[in-house]
């Protein structure tokens, strides 16, 4: 093995008898300085109860030294707002050196001009994403519930375009900010390294813990309509019916539709090791690196007991459907919706119907 100070080369032989891990997703806190209405994880900023859990920075360098021995290339910082952390920039440094890269996921509002002459010195060789929740200060406030994160989110990106850090944007669509989605991808098409469509968040989770029955309304009243995502998709409806071709020939048909859940996982804000970001139901994750863990494992313990327990078979409920291809339909979705992971959610049902009528495959 060589190093540089932030390049590892390693010979890919030594990781031949393993499944790959080839990327991790690192939770760093669940705290957000935004309370957007229609957040699936968030805490208050100043949670201080949280804070006290949240791994520290020997423990998520721990994370990411084991990452990189597994043959790990990319770690994905999350949260909450990852850059809540006071200690990010130890952390960002700790990936790199491991050769690891890194990408963000921020609503942009901390990056402050010495990170983003941190970005430009040492790249995180991946863009930065940002989610943007309106184009003007009333729709993206009226989302974020945060007085002064409109400019804060501006000034973010322009210190990123400053000192020509990569980014790219993605918008969640809502009742507020619907109206101004073709004006986001005029604006993203702007952008420097613009290549294709921006991203678009149609999907919204309800709370990932069950913990806010009130915000779980909340969200349900705020999705769009089956008609209405289908709608917005097909707006290209080239790119539509080539992508929902090649979901056809990978999924529709076959006889297992295991989600893959266990080969990109999640290390959440407290140390647990979960088989994907989205599934924190406490019967399939495992207790690694927090500081409250009873026991501690090893990141490659915890993986090996995944693969080898198989947590995350093809829901045998869905299996039968033609439309299993086209559907968002997962373990995680189920747990988060119903409590347990066997229950399909009729919501997603609906929008793979509706995109099947769309492409006229009902018939089929």
């Amino acid at each position: 093995m060589s190093e540089s100070p932030y390049v590892r080369t390693r010979n890919t032989a030594e990781h031949a008898f393993q499944a790959p891990l080839d990327s991790l997703f690192v939770e760093l806190t669940e705290r957000c300085d935004n309370n957007c209405v229609h957040c699936c994880i968030n805490l208050p900023q100043n949670d201080t109860n949280a804070r006290r859990r949240e791994m520290t920075l020997p423990q998520i360098a721990r994370v990411l030294a084991e990452a990189a021995e597994l043959g790990c290339l990319d770690v994905c910082f999350t949260g909450g707002e990852p850059l809540l952390r006071s200690d990010f920039e130890d952390i960002y440094m700790a990936a790199r050196r491991q050769g690891l890269r890194v990408t963000l996921m921020t609503n942009a509002r901390r990056i402050s001009p010495r990170l983003a002459r941190l970005f430009a010195r040492v790249p995180p060789l991946a863009p930065v994403e940002i989610s943007v929740y309106g184009m003007t200060r009333e729709s993206y406030e009226s989302i974020a519930r945060a007085p002064g994160s409109h400019r804060e989110f501006r000034q973010g990106l322009a210190r990123l375009l400053g000192h020509r850090v990569p980014f790219a944007v993605k918008f969640p669509v809502l009742p507020a900010n619907r109206h101004e989605l073709d004006a986001f991808e005029s604006w993203a098409a702007t952008l420097p390294g613009f290549r294709k469509p921006p991203g678009l968040v149609l999907s919204l989770a309800l709370r990932h813990r069950r913990d806010d029955p009130a915000a779980n309304r909340r969200i349900q009243r705020l999705r769009l309509s089956p008609r209405e995502r289908v709608a917005i998709l097909a707006r290209r409806k080239e790119t539509f019916e080539q992508q929902a071709t090649v979901f056809r020939k990978r999924f529709m048909g076959t006889a297992a539709a295991s989600c893959g859940a266990g080969r990109h996982p999640c290390v959440d804000a407290y140390g647990r090791v979960q088989p994907c970001l989205s599934m924190r139901d406490p019967a399939r994750t495992l207790n690694v690196f927090g500081a409250d863990a009873a026991e501690s494992l090893s990141l490659r313990e915890a993986l090996n007991a995944f693969r080898k327990q198989n947590y995350m078979p093809a829901n045998p409920r869905c299996r039968p459907c033609s439309l299993r291809g086209l559907c968002e339909q997962c373990h995680a979705s189920s747990w988060i919706e119903h409590g347990e992971s066997g229950t399909p959610v009729q919501y997603h049902c609906d929008v793979a119907r509706e995109q099947a009528r769309r492409l006229g495959w009902n018939d089929e």
